[in-house]
């Protein structure tokens, strides 16, 4: 199914290198025709009741919930994240992010009073969305639902490594009865198709979630055009265990954190801080909890850890483990070298000793690799904590109200305390190079909109 450039991309199945599907090799003459279809369905989507978009959006969450097994297994085949995993967060957390915006519509203040001001909150127009792999389905989701809700249209294109469902999530609003043009797909390269979004004049706002490099690029195209841009980027998170925490739990969860989806997720926290005079007691209970993790083929129901999403991706993870011994970090299990004969898969690696001035404390590894760092104080605890250029999220624990005066400290967009839960009306989104903007809840309605003042 070639596009404009009669190419097309294959889709390779990380486990085993094994084609499952192909999409177009878009151009900036597709992204052309998507933005033009956008910008002619807009006015008559804007001007659809909120409760009438809201209940096309109900319609589109349904129509997931029935999909969700070829949702996952799709998302496996594609991208590697184990089916246990895909059933139970990349084909639900998605569906769930969009019923929790629809409770926000009724209530949503579209037009307030101000004294003799009439503020009125309107759509932004045509959104270009651009999103990940790791994350598929999620990611998307995470953006259409609030876009569709404040009465925008929407260009949108997927990884290249995880192109499929958004094929999917195609019909599905198609079958939610989504007027023609308002949501519209193009695959692609992102130097091809993501750069033509980022730039094109007819396009109002950029969402993208990606890496913090890919993001600049993004923001720094988009300026010529001056249009919004909202960046969820890279992330550098950590596990702070205070000494009056219970290790045992902090140490499950921080594993839990590192290393679900093969650590390929942008809210990982791959440092763990421990007091130094603690840090053996550390080593022991990750080294064990780790031992637990099954590695193997994605689509067995035990397996915890698949392969990482492309061989290219494989490779850079294990040039960090091998960086990390270079180092001088402690090796305490992994290490280098595929444990399989084929697949991209790494070996669950964890450093102890680690130097939080080194690149594997300081940059986004997106792997299975934790780094743990002794810390003599609170003090140098927070220093380290906040040390890396990110800001996304964070875990605490401790006595509870020692565990939140640290958190307090702490600068990122999310700090979680004692196995704090998952929120999806919470903001989601990071401080200094994690991003800008915020997803989710009201505010991420509201990162979707313009607002004017009428004076009267």
């Amino acid at each position: 199914m070639p596009g404009s450039s009669g190419r097309t991309i294959e889709v390779l199945n990380p486990a085993n290198g094994e084609v499952v599907g192909e999409t177009p090799a878009g151009t900036a003459e597709d992204v052309d025709r998507a933005v033009a279809a956008a910008r002619a369905a807009f006015p008559g989507w804007a001007a659809t009741p909120p409760a009438e978009r809201a209940a096309v959006v109900r319609r589109i969450a349904d129509g997931l919930k029935e999909r969700a097994e070829q949702l996952a297994t799709t998302i496996t085949a594609e991208m590697g994240s184990p089916i246990s995993l895909s059933r139970q967060a990349q084909a639900t957390f998605p569906v769930l992010v969009a019923e929790s915006m629809l409770g926000l519509v009724e209530d949503f203040a579209w037009s307030e009073e101000l004294g003799t001001s009439l503020l009125v909150r309107e759509p932004i127009g045509v959104v270009g969305a651009i999103t990940p792999w790791n994350f598929p389905l999620q990611q998307i989701v995470s953006k259409l639902a609030p876009a569709l809700l404040a009465g925008d249209t929407v260009v949108f294109k997927p990884s290249e490594i995880a192109p499929l469902t958004a094929e999917i999530l195609a019909e599905v609003t198609h079958e939610a009865g989504l007027p023609a043009g308002v949501f519209n797909v193009v695959y692609g390269e992102g130097a091809v198709v993501g750069e033509a979004i980022s730039a094109h004049p007819d396009i109002d706002m950029i969402s993208f979630t990606g890496s913090t490099r890919a993001g600049k690029r993004i923001g720094a195209v988009a300026a010529a055009t001056v249009k919004r841009v909202a960046l969820e980027l890279g992330g550098k998170g950590v596990t702070v265990i205070l000494d009056d925490a219970d290790f045992k739990a902090a140490v499950t969860r921080g594993i839990a954190m590192s290393f679900t989806n093969g650590g390929q997720v942008c809210g990982a926290w791959p440092r763990m801080l421990v007091p130094a005079a603690r840090q053996d007691e550390v080593i022991a209970l990750a080294k064990e909890i780790l031992a637990g993790y099954s590695v193997g083929d994605p689509m067995d129901e035990t397996t915890a850890i698949g392969p990482m999403a492309s061989e290219a991706h494989r490779e850079k993870v294990e040039g960090y483990i091998k960086r990390g011994i270079e180092e001088g970090a402690t090796l305490v299990t992994g290490g280098p070298g595929n444990p399989f004969e084929k697949g991209a898969y790494v070996r669950p690696t964890i450093f102890a000793d680690v130097d939080p001035s080194s690149a594997i404390a300081q940059e986004e590894i997106f792997g299975p690799v934790l780094t743990i760092i002794p810390y003599v104080d609170e003090e140098e605890a927070v220093a380290i904590a906040n040390g890396t250029p990110y800001g996304l999220t964070m875990g605490v624990y401790g006595e509870p109200e020692h565990a939140l005066k640290v958190a307090s400290r702490l600068r990122a967009g999310q700090v979680d305390v004692n196995d704090g839960h998952w929120n999806p009306l919470a903001p989601f989104g990071g401080y200094k190079q994690s991003g800008n903007g915020r997803e989710f809840g009201r505010a991420g309605l509201e990162e979707f909109l313009e607002t004017k003042s009428i004076q009267r």
